[in-house]
C-alpha cells in the first residue's frame, strides 16, 4: 500500500521531528582511536583491522556516500559517520519502528552519484495489531533525511522478516522474509519470501519476470545478505530452519525451493518435489547452520587475494567468510574463515570502492553469544591494507570438525541447540524455552519425538508459553546422535535416565507409522 507524501509527513510528523532535535543534541564524535589496531594476514599482505566507531545500539545496515558512512540501528535511529574526521550525528529517528528480537529499523540502501541522493528504508513497525514491514524512500540533503515517502507495505512478523535492499541504477530490489508463515515463500501472488524488483518511485517495471507483478524470484525464507556484481550477477544469503544455510546465485522467476526444499536437492523427497517443478539449488550450503547476515562482493585490487569474492559475515558462528567465485561468477571455488568468536555476532559487510572493508558487529541485540557484549560494543570495524609489517596478526581459521560425523552429545548441543536454548540451557525469556523447566523434555520419548518432528503447529510449549517460532525436526541426525544430545540435557540440565539409540529408533518407526 503506498501512501502519498502527505499523509506519509502526517504519519511522522511532529514526534519525529521532535525525536530528531532531541537526538541532534546527542551527536557524538568518533576520532578513529579506539584503542590500538590490530592486523590480519592474507597471503603477503597485512590488513589493519580499526574499531570507526563503537557504543552502537545494534547496526544493522550500512552504505557509503562521498565520504559518509550512512547506518541504521535497530531500535529507528539512522547516522552518518564522516570517515574524513570520524564525526558521527543522527540525521533521521523513527519513532513507530517496532523492535522485539529480530524486527525493528533493518536494512538502508544509499543511491551514488546524485547531489541530493535518495535513501531507502526498511523498518518494521504496528499496524493496530499487526506487524507490517515498511519500505520508505526519503532524501538526503547531507544533513539530515526528508521528503519521506512510502512504497510498499506488507506482512511483517516477529521473525523472519528478511530486510535486505539493493539499488541498481533506476531499479530497486526488496528481498523479503516469509514472516515465519510457511504458505507464503511458494506463492507467487503474495510479497513474503521473495525478491522484489520496482522503480525507485515504488512502481512496478514493465519487463518484470511477472506482468504487473513485484516478483522477481521466490522459495526464500529469511534472506539476511544480498549484492550483485557490476555485471548484474544477484546473490543471497538465507538462513535455513535446521539444516542447510544457504547461498544463492538469483535469476529471474527461478524458485529457490522453501519450504518443499531445504538447501541442496539430496534426499528422495527433495528429489520428488523437484521431479515435479524445477527448483533451483543454492551454490553453497551449511549444516550446521552458521546463520548468515550481510554479504558484499569484493571488486578491488586493492586486497589482491579477495578479488572477485563474495564476502560473508554470519552471526552464530561470528565469523568472516570469503567466498571465492569461479571466472563465471556461479559457482563457488573456495571459502576462507577468519575472526571466528573474536569480535562476536557480525551483522553487515560492505565494500568500498578503494578497497576498505566496513562490517559491523550485533551483540547489543536479543541474542549475544557467551562473553559478549564487550565493553565497546556494538561498533564498526574497518579492515585496509596497509604496508606495515606487524609482529604479530591474526590468521585465516583452522578448517572445522565434521559435525556430522560427531556422535559427542556436548558436540552436538552445541552446534545445533546451543544457539537458541545457549550453552547453560536457560534458553531466552519468551523466545526459546529453557530446558530445565521443560516437562517434555524430561520424558525420554517424549523427547525423542520432539526432535524427530519440531514442534510445527503444537501451540504452547510444556512451560505454558507461547513461542514465537517453531522449533525445527532434527530428523536428519542419526539415531545415535539423537540419543547423545537427550543424554547430555539429561546429565546437564534434568538428572534423569538415559535414553538409548534403539529407544530413539523405535520412535522415529512409530512416527513413520503413523
Amino acid at each position: 500500500m503506498s501512501l502519498n507524501l502527505k499523509s506519509a509527513m502526517v504519519r511522522c510528523g511532529f514526534v519525529a521531528l521532535l525525536f530528531f532535535l532531541l537526538a541532534c543534541q546527542r551527536e557524538t564524535s568518533a576520532d578513529f582511536s579506539h584503542g590500538e589496531p590490530e592486523y590480519l594476514q592474507v597471503g603477503d599482505e597485512y590488513l589493519e583491522i580499526a574499531t570507526v566507531a563503537q557504543g552502537l545500539e545494534v547496526p544493522w545496515g550500512m552504505g557509503l556516500f562521498e565520504n559518509q558512512l550512512l547506518f541504521t540501528e535497530i531500535g529507528g535511529q539512522v547516522k552518518s559517520l564522516n570517515l574524513n574526521n570520524g564525526q558521527m550525528k543522527t540525521i533521521l529517528v523513527l519513532p513507530d519502528v517496532f523492535t522485539r528480537t529480530t524486527p525493528g529499523l533493518l536494512d538502508l540502501v544509499v543511491q551514488q552519484q546524485k547531489e541530493k541522493p535518495y535513501v531507502f528504508l526498511h523498518y518494521t513497525r504496528k499496524q493496530d495489531s499487526l506487524v507490517v514491514s515498511t519500505l520508505m524512500r526519503y532524501t538526503y540533503d547531507g544533513q539530515e533525511l526528508i521528503d519521506p515517502k512510502e512504497l510498499l507495505q506488507i506482512k511483517g512478523a516477529l521473525g523472519h522478516n528478511g530486510g535486505r535492499l539493493l539499488l541498481d541504477d533506476d531499479l530497486l530490489y526488496w528481498a523479503t522474509g516469509d514472516a515465519a508463515d510457511n504458505t507464503q515463500a511458494q506463492d507467487s501472488t503474495t510479497l513474503n519470501g521473495k525478491i522484489l524488483r520496482m522503480h525507485l518511485d515504488g512502481s512496478i517495471p514493465t519487463d518484470n519476470p511477472i506482468p504487473g507483478s513485484y516478483v522477481y524470484a521466490w522459495g526464500f525464507r529469511n534472506i539476511q545478505g544480498f549484492t550483485m556484481t557490476p555485471e548484474g550477477d544477484l546473490y543471497s544469503a538465507e538462513h535455513g530452519d535446521a539444516i542447510e544455510d544457504e547461498v544463492n546465485w538469483v535469476r529471474p522467476l527461478h524458485n529457490y525451493g522453501w519450504p518443499l526444499i531445504e538447501g541442496l536437492h539430496d534426499t528422495p523427497e527433495e528429489e520428488a518435489v523437484e521431479g515435479i517443478e524445477r527448483m533451483s539449488e543454492p551454490i553453497r550450503s551449511w549444516t550446521p547452520v552458521i546463520a548468515p547476515a550481510g554479504m558484499a562482493y569484493y571488486g578491488s585490487d586493492a586486497i589482491s587475494q579477495w578479488k572477485g569474492s563474495l564476502l560473508l559475515v554470519t552471526l552464530k558462528s561470528q565469523s568472516f567468510r570469503v567466498l571465492s567465485l569461479d571466472q563465471a561468477g556461479h559457482q563457488i571455488r573456495s571459502e576462507r574463515v577468519y575472526f571466528s568468536n573474536r569480535y562476536g555476532r557480525i551483522r553487515t559487510v560492505i565494500a568500498a570502492p578503494n578497497g576498505d572493508i566496513y562490517f559491523s558487529t550485533s551483540n547489543q541485540d536479543w541474542n549475544p553469544q557467551p562473553g559478549f557484549p564487550l565493553p565497546q560494543d556494538d561498533r564498526i570495524i574497518r579492515l585496509r591494507k596497509t604496508s606495515a609489517a606487524p609482529q604479530h596478526a591474526i590468521q585465516q581459521d583452522a578448517n572445522g570438525e565434521d559435525i556430522l560425523a560427531a556422535n559427542d552429545g556436548a558436540v552436538l548441543y552445541k552446534n545445533f541447540c546451543a544457539s537458541c536454548h545457549q550453552l547453560d540451557g536457560q534458553g531466552v525469556p519468551e523466545v526459546f524455552p529453557a530446558l530445565q523447566q521443560s516437562v517434555l523434555a524430561q520424558d525420554g520419548d517424549q523427547f525423542a519425538r520432539l526432535l524427530l518432528t519440531g514442534t510445527a503447529g503444537r501451540g504452547k510449549a510444556s512451560d505454558g508459553i507461547a513461542y514465537p517460532q517453531d522449533m525445527a525436526s532434527f530428523d536428519f541426525l542419526n539415531d545415535q546422535q539423537l540419543s547423545a544430545i537427550i543424554n547430555y540435557v539429561n546429565s546437564e540440565f534434568l538428572k534423569t535416565q538415559p535414553i538409548s539409540a534403539p529407544q530413539v529408533n523405535a520412535q522415529r518407526d512409530e512416527i513413520k507409522s503413523q
